[in-house]
């Protein structure tokens, strides 16, 4: 079972954000209510400063302006926090409702049999963009990665082994927090996540093609992949 503290406290999210590096939810694979329980329990979304947070909460907030979340979860304790009910788990929020009771209104006064007006056009048409839009976002997903990089050994300076890294840049790829891991006989490998657009990046090329050729190998002895979660 996760325990958090109070998550409206700069240790309160610096403690969900390193839980969130190599996970995309609370609990589990899957969105659940333990999720829920941790969104709830937030006054506001976390600040950039947090970039797995600020991920994991756009993405719950995604999910349940979708179709909300039934998933059970294995538990979770949040500091202050009060129990989520079914209702408010399996329930889009109520401003949703709001709006689609706007729309049923506004359809209401649409005269079917009238000329259509340039305004009415325009509406159709802005629509019509948005529809688009929303459609080529959702064909092109993203990937939340946490990548190994181990030195050659332990004299590596292994802030230039990140700068190089970091170095790689090109077009659907973001790098996000790092930090470095004992790995035995004084030597450290960096573990650092990425965000990617499928359709523009692959890790396995980027690996292949990139952190294993010069000059970064002069510094990179080899690179695996620890986790892999679609967003």
């Amino acid at each position: 079972m996760a325990a958090f503290p109070n998550l409206n406290s700069d240790s309160g999210l610096k403690k969900l954000d390193e839980h969130l590096l190599t996970r995309s939810y609370i609990t589990g694979y899957q969105a659940s209510k333990d999720d829920i329980t941790v969104f709830a329990a937030l006054a506001k979304p976390p600040t950039s400063q947090y970039v797995n947070a600020s991920r994991w909460y756009n993405h719950i907030d995604a999910l349940l302006r979708i179709s909300g979340v039934s998933a059970e979860g294995s538990g979770v304790i949040v500091e202050g926090s009060a129990p989520i009910t079914e209702e408010a788990v399996a329930t889009p929020p109520a401003a949703d409702s709001k709006d689609a009771a706007a729309d049923e209104e506004d359809d209401d006064d649409v005269d079917l049999f009238g000329e259509e007006t340039e305004e009415e056009k325009k509406a159709a048409e802005e629509r019509a963009a948005s529809v688009k839009a929303s459609t080529k976002k959702k064909e092109s997903g993203k990937s939340s990665v946490l990548i190994d990089i181990k030195p050659w050994d332990d004299e590596t300076d292994m802030k230039k082994l990140e700068e190089a890294v970091r170095s790689i840049q090109m077009e659907g790829l973001f790098w996000g927090a790092s930090k470095l891991v004992p790995v035995g006989y004084g030597i450290k490998k960096l573990q650092i996540m990425c965000t990617i657009v499928d359709d523009l990046v692959s890790i396995d090329t980027m690996i292949e093609e990139q952190l294993t050729v010069e000059p970064i190998n002069e510094y990179v002895q080899s690179c695996d992949i620890v986790a892999f979660n679609k967003i």
